[in-house]
């Protein structure tokens, strides 16, 4: 049975920082490149790309939105990837969710469209 369960969120003040976890059981956790999505209250597109990680760690991606504050990273012996969120603003303010795909490429991810399995999502709720 395939399980992504994320923890980590709650709620902060704007420029605090939270870590966000995913454990991965039920799938080969190192051979799938990991990311993370996050959609906000209201929101009616599809889930936002925030963050990919490589299967071995040794690339990454982030949306533009992110750069520079959130990192990604992943223990592959702990099938876990996690996502480290600074200075947080309101409009960061969404149900985070990790995602895993089989993919050639980290890219792929980015639309979602490759995605094989997602988490349950946690929130994250940022005070200004």
């Amino acid at each position: 049975q395939v399980q992504l369960v994320e923890s980590g969120g709650g709620l902060v003040q704007a420029g605090d920082s939270l870590r966000l976890s995913c454990a991965a059981s039920g799938f080969a956790f190192s051979t799938y490149a990991m990311g993370w999505f996050r959609q906000a209250p209201g929101q009616l597109r599809d889930r936002e790309f925030l963050a990919t990680i490589s299967w071995a760690g040794g690339d990454t991606h982030y949306a533009d939105s992110v750069k520079g504050r959130f990192t990604i990273s992943r223990d592959n012996a702990a099938n876990t990837v996690y996502l480290q969120m600074d200075n947080l603003k309101p409009e960061d303010e969404a149900v985070y969710y990790c995602a895993a795909a089989r993919v050639a490429t980290i890219f792929s991810m980015i639309t979602g469209e490759w995605v094989d399995y997602w988490g349950q999502g946690t929130q994250v709720t940022v005070s200004s």
